[in-house]
């Protein structure tokens, strides 16, 4: 029985794509996507990081951290690794080597379905990481079984080896590479309509006179 796969690294998200997503907000797609969100419980260790890249998968088994171990170096600097922990809550597969690991190698955040250990390390180290909360119950090298760049499941959410993913303050996304760019532009969009709302709400106007909400209500009295 083969417990390890090991797959090459995907094509890399454009660079170009990758500066226009870190413009933009998860917060302004949930205006107007559903299913490209991962649970709200994976949440930033640091609030103020917003990252773009590509994303790389890695599976791990409950509590065997040695692929990780033996993938985190050898990752490019637009990866973001993505960490499939097979539902496992209680035991973290990140700390502080890991992520020194990662700051020297220089790939571009972890997203952990799971909790993380260290945290004043990962802060240390300005790692940008999104996880569970915390555990003091570590991972071991057993190299009982792993899986790298497969089809994963993070906070309910498929992701492939290659596709978009965009992590902020708010939450995490994970977009086809096909569709991101105008998921993008349309984001983009919506965000310069707003400093217009707020500069006119800031004139005087209301924000239900500006939205429509106010009419609505109106009617419906």
């Amino acid at each position: 029985m083969k417990n390890f796969i090991k797959n090459p690294l995907p094509a890399s998200i454009p660079e170009a794509l990758i500066a226009k997503l870190e413009k933009v907000e998860t917060a302004t797609v949930g205006h107007f996507l559903h299913s490209v969100f991962v649970d709200r419980e994976i949440e930033a260790v640091n609030p103020s990081k917003r990252v773009s890249g590509t994303a790389v998968t890695l599976r791990l088994a409950a509590n065997d951290s040695t692929l990780l171990h033996d993938v985190v170096s050898t990752l490019r600097p637009t990866d973001i690794l993505l960490i499939d922990r097979s539902g496992d809550n209680r035991h973290a597969c990140w700390g502080g080597v890991v992520t020194n690991a990662a700051a020297i190698c220089g790939f571009k955040a972890g997203i952990v379905d799971g909790p993380v250990t260290d945290v004043n390390e990962i802060i240390r180290n300005d790692f940008p990481i999104w996880s569970r909360g915390r555990s003091s119950v570590t991972t071991k090298l057993y190299a009982q079984s792993g899986a790298f760049n497969i089809p994963v499941s993070i906070g309910g959410v498929c992701v492939n080896p290659g596709d978009a993913v965009l992590a902020d303050e708010s939450g995490v996304i994970v977009l086809d590479p096909a569709v991101a760019e105008a998921v993008a532009d349309k984001a983009l969009g919506m965000q310069t309509a707003e400093i217009d709302l707020i500069a006119r709400l800031k004139a005087g106007e209301t924000l239900g006179a500006i939205t429509g909400a106010s009419r609505m209500i109106e009617e419906l009295l």
